[in-house]
């Protein structure tokens, strides 16, 4: 049943309240991980409070999509959103590390229901024409929580102490819950079906391998030692046994009918585009920008935050777009080019321009990026059957964030690597840093812009490479227009891609 407009309004400011919640955790906690490995003498262990997070929230995305789709996307957001609070408030009272790693772990589960279920939602109640305006106003939660997450930590930590970085969570998530219960409709789910244990184990263990392997082999800048060997065979023999449970079971946990579909297809490589693309190298282009154009740490922060800011005006702007004309396949096209251009200029530029140069190439890739990241969730979901509305959302997540673990570890790995190999006498890659290098005399400065730019040059094309690959993608998607009411419940075969 179609929502009223007052319900539809309110139901967007408890899914954007929601969303912001969920991704103004990682950026907060990010600013204050020094601060709390200090205070709780585990500075060695102190990768384990973001690590174990990363992983909990991957992990269950395809586990809290099927569970949306089996008990009903309410239920699941509902106790998602309770399970964050109760894990927030855990955090800010751990003695030691390894309480708030449990905890991060907890807090993970929440924060992939708070990310994954409000998109879930909205492909369950608003109709397909009307998502993807409705999703660019909630997916605007991402780039905003960039922006105000660093800064807003920072500011907790200084004037209060770090726990508060957990504890202001609830708060705020206890009037978006109140919102919640109001203006998300009880929507029934599936409960006959059966949900698939045995694939959600063995899938969690092929992601978890997956994930940790990229992490040890980014630690050791990408030295392939045994314990990457292990994680990488047990990846992979994980991932073929997955995909065996999923042909045989009943009700798969992720339905590989969808990689049958082309439409759904498409929709996964373009987000595991984005993930690869640009997640993988936005947190190391400050890093590139102080060594390279010499500049301050927080003169850096002016390029990723063109980054974002491209990216957030472009989801507005091109969600309404697709909304008002049910068209959808030439922003992809146009946003993926858009990108592939600004990483492009990126790789090709000689040290020592103005910074505007760098940051007009990244807000370039930013507005492509955004100009489908979030209508390309709409339009799968639409090519789905009703019924798989939450698993289809979740795959398209998995997709990008998994994406994006892997190759920011192989980025950084090679980034460490090539800096290592090619430092100037007297340098030493263990303690490199721009403070450092700016204490340095202009010789060596400029040297080491040299070898920045090298190192990351060839990194930019291979960026540019994987958004060339989504333009041919892109060009393959069907030239449809979204419907403006719900479908009847499809029947699935290869091309249930009616939009």
């Amino acid at each position: 049943m179609p929502l009223t407009a007052w319900r539809l309004r309110l139901l967007m400011i408890s899914l954007l309240t929601v969303s912001f919640l969920g991704a103004l955790d990682h950026t907060v906690v990010a600013t204050s991980l020094a601060t709390i490995a200090g205070d709780l003498g585990a500075v060695q262990q102190m990768s384990w409070v973001l690590v174990s997070y990363t992983l909990a929230s991957t992990v269950m995305l395809p586990v809290l999509g099927k569970l949306g789709d089996l008990l009903g996307v309410r239920l699941i957001f509902l106790a998602s959103l309770v399970l964050f609070l109760v894990a927030s408030l855990c955090c800010g009272l751990a003695q030691d590390i390894t309480q708030l790693a449990i905890a991060r772990v907890a807090q993970g589960i929440g924060s992939a229901g708070l990310h994954l279920m409000p998109q879930t939602i909205v492909g369950t109640v608003v109709p397909p024409r009307e998502r993807p305006r409705v999703l660019s106003i909630i997916g605007a939660a991402f780039p905003v929580a960039i922006l105000v997450g660093p800064l807003l930590g920072g500011v907790i930590t200084d004037a209060w102490g770090w726990r508060w970085v957990f504890w202001i969570n609830i708060p705020v998530g206890l009037i978006a819950l109140a919102l919640a219960v109001i203006a998300v409709p009880h929507v029934p789910g599936h409960s006959g079906r059966r949900f698939d244990i045995a694939g959600a184990v063995v899938l969690g263990i092929s992601v978890t391998a997956l994930v940790l392997g990229a992490s040890w082999a980014s630690a050791d800048r990408w030295v392939i030692g045994v314990p990457v060997i292990v994680a990488a065979a047990v990846a992979a023999v994980a991932l073929a046994v997955f995909i065996l449970i999923e042909v045989r079971v009943s009700e798969p946990l992720v339905p590989l009918r969808h990689f049958a579909n082309r439409t759904i297809l498409i929709c996964i490589v373009l987000s595991t585009v984005i993930g690869v693309g640009l997640f993988s190298v936005v947190s190391y282009v400050p890093t590139f920008v102080q060594m390279a154009y010499r500049t301050s740490a927080t003169v850096s922060g002016l390029v990723p935050i063109a980054t974002v800011f491209g990216m957030l005006v472009s989801t507005l702007f091109t969600g309404w777009l697709a909304s008002r004309s049910g068209r959808y396949r030439m922003f992809p096209i146009v946003g993926t080019a858009l990108a592939a251009g600004g990483l492009l200029i990126m790789a090709f530029l000689p040290p020592g321009l103005p910074l505007w140069a760098p940051m007009v190439a990244m807000a370039l890739v930013g507005v492509g990026t955004g100009a489908f990241m979030n209508i390309l969730v709409a339009v799968a979901q639409s090519a789905a059957p009703r019924s798989d509305t939450g698993s289809v959302t979740a795959t398209v997540s998995l997709v990008r964030q998994v994406g994006s673990t892997t190759a920011t570890a192989i980025v950084g790995g090679v980034i460490g690597a090539g800096v290592a190999l090619g430092l100037p006498a007297g340098l030493d890659a263990a303690t490199l840093t721009p403070a450092v290098v700016h204490a340095s005399s202009a010789a060596v400065q400029a040297q080491v812009a040299e070898l920045y730019t090298a190192v990351l040059s060839p990194i930019f094309i291979g960026l540019a490479i994987a958004y060339a690959v989504g333009i041919v993608a892109a060009l393959l998607l069907p030239n449809r227009r979204l419907s403006d009411h719900f479908e009847p419940e499809p029947v699935p075969t290869a091309e249930s891609a009616t939009v």
